[in-house]
């Protein structure tokens, strides 16, 4: 979490993959290495000599919890606030691109993050259903509805006025 609140995409996602379980299974040797549940995620994973790569600590704290809050509010930057969503990705600057579904009540946002530049931070564009939004937070809704928001990473020296921005 402090790598992305640092603004270093890479490092935040390297250490959260060596603390995701799931990294731990891909074959047989990786599985005997590690040593806990693939199952579980672990609150160390050992660089000892000897020891490197094996789990430790499983089902004693609330890593998974703060695993998840790690990927989700810190990488890809997904945070609610009241009626409010907003979406300001710490990420490796290698990723072009990348998706979500959210639920909030019954209504459904599928989310769009692109990032020509390659960038690690920085959103230039929020869109909901193709209208651009004048403040980049994205309002909630609850009852049944499906929204499409495009979320267009980049700077500020990378902003051409293209649309005037729609309220909402």
């Amino acid at each position: 979490m402090a790598f992305a609140r640092s603004g270093d995409g890479d490092r935040a996602v390297r250490l959260l993959r060596l603390l995701n379980p799931i990294e731990h299974t891909r074959n047989a040797e990786d599985v005997w290495r590690y040593g806990v549940e693939p199952y579980v995620v672990a609150s160390d994973v050992y660089r000892l000599p000897g020891r490197e790569g094996q789990g430790g600590w499983t089902w004693y704290t609330g890593s998974a919890a703060w695993m998840y809050r790690g990927w989700i509010e810190e990488v890809l930057g997904v945070r609610i606030c009241g009626d409010r969503l907003t979406i300001d990705p710490v990420i490796p600057p290698s990723w072009d691109r990348f998706s979500l579904r959210l639920r909030h009540g019954q209504a459904l946002y599928e989310i769009e993050v692109e990032n020509p530049e390659g960038l690690a931070r920085g959103v230039m564009r929020v869109e909901m259903d193709g209208r651009q939004l004048a403040e980049r937070a994205i309002p909630l809704e609850s009852e049944l509805v499906k929204h499409r928001v495009r979320v267009l990473m980049g700077t500020a020296d990378s902003t051409e006025e293209r649309d005037p921005p729609l309220e909402g």
